[in-house]
C-alpha cells in the first residue's frame, strides 16, 4: 500500500495535538518530527485553514474547531483511505489522457488537494497535495457546487481575467456543468491552465471527493476539454467509495 506522506504527516501532527493538551508551537512541532520549521508551519498553516486547528493570538496551535480527538484523527484517518481506494481511478486517467489527474475533498469554503498523478510530459500543471483552492474557478471546486450541496458561495475573488465573479453567471456554468456530468476550469484559476472534474459517490450516492484532469491550454483546446471532461464523467461514475469517515 502506497502512503500519501503529506496527509500521514498531517494525521500525526494533529495527533500530537491531542496527546499535548494545550497550545503548540511551531519549533515544537519541527522537534517532534524532525523537520524545519518552514515545513511545519506549511503543515500547521494547512490543518489550520481546514479546520483541523487553531491558532491563537500568540501563534500557538491548538485542536481546532472542525473536529476534536478521535474525530479528528478518524477524519484524516478516513481521508487516507479514500485516497487509497480512489489511486486506481487517477492512475487510469493519467495513462488515457496524458493529464495530471488530481484528488480533493471538501473543507469548510475550500476544496483541498489529497492526492495526485503527474503528467509524464515536460509541460505539466501541478497543484501539490496539500492545497487549498477556491470553489468558483476551479474544476474540483465547481463540481461540489455542482454535484454535491456546497451552496454558492457569497463573494467571488477573481484570479485570472476569466474567473466567474457574477453569480448569476456561475449559477448558469453550474446548470451547464449538471448537464454534461463534469464541471470545467477555463483558465479561470491560473492562466493558461484549463481543467474538468466530476463527482465520486459513494453507495447512497453522496458526494466524497472530486476528480479531475489539469493541462495547458497549448494541449487542451475547448474539444479535447469536452473530452476529456467525459472521460472523467465516465470514468468516476464506475467506482462507488464506501467510508463513513468522510462527510461532504
Amino acid at each position: 500500500m502506497r502512503i500519501v506522506q503529506s496527509l500521514q504527516r498531517g494525521l500525526a501532527v494533529l495527533d500530537f495535538l491531542v496527546e499535548s493538551g494545550g497550545p503548540v508551537r511551531t519549533s515544537d512541532v519541527a522537534s517532534r518530527f524532525d523537520i524545519d520549521k518552514a515545513n511545519a508551519s506549511r503543515l500547521l498553516t494547512t490543518l489550520h485553514a481546514a479546520g483541523y486547528a487553531e491558532r491563537g493570538e500568540d501563534r500557538r496551535y491548538t485542536l481546532g474547531p472542525k473536529f476534536n480527538g478521535d474525530q479528528g484523527s478518524g477524519q484524516l484517518e478516513g481521508l487516507i483511505a479514500l485516497r487509497e481506494r480512489a489511486r486506481s481511478l487517477l492512475e487510469g486517467l493519467v495513462e488515457a489522457s496524458g493529464e495530471c489527474a488530481h484528488m480533493a475533498v471538501l473543507v469548510a469554503d475550500k476544496v483541498w488537494y489529497i492526492d495526485k498523478i503527474s503528467s509524464p510530459h515536460a509541460l505539466r500543471v501541478d497543484h501539490p497535495v496539500g492545497a487549498l483552492a477556491p470553489l468558483h474557478c476551479t474544476a474540483l471546486g465547481k463540481a461540489y457546487l455542482a454535484f454535491g450541496t456546497r451552496i454558492v458561495p457569497g463573494t467571488f475573488a477573481r484570479f485570472t481575467a476569466q474567473t466567474i465573479v457574477d453569480r448569476a453567471a456561475l449559477e448558469t456554468d453550474l446548470a451547464e456543468a449538471r448537464r454534461l456530468g463534469y464541471a470545467r476550469d477555463d483558465e479561470e484559476f491560473s492562466p493558461g491552465v484549463r481543467c474538468v472534474a466530476s463527482a465520486i459517490r459513494d453507495a447512497n450516492g453522496r458526494m466524497v471527493a472530486a476528480v479531475g484532469l489539469s493541462g495547458p491550454t497549448a494541449r487542451l483546446d475547448l474539444k479535447r476539454l469536452h473530452d476529456l471532461g467525459r472521460l472523467v464523467r465516465d470514468r468516476s461514475a464506475e467506482i462507488s467509495i464506501t467510508t463513513d469517515r468522510i462527510r461532504e
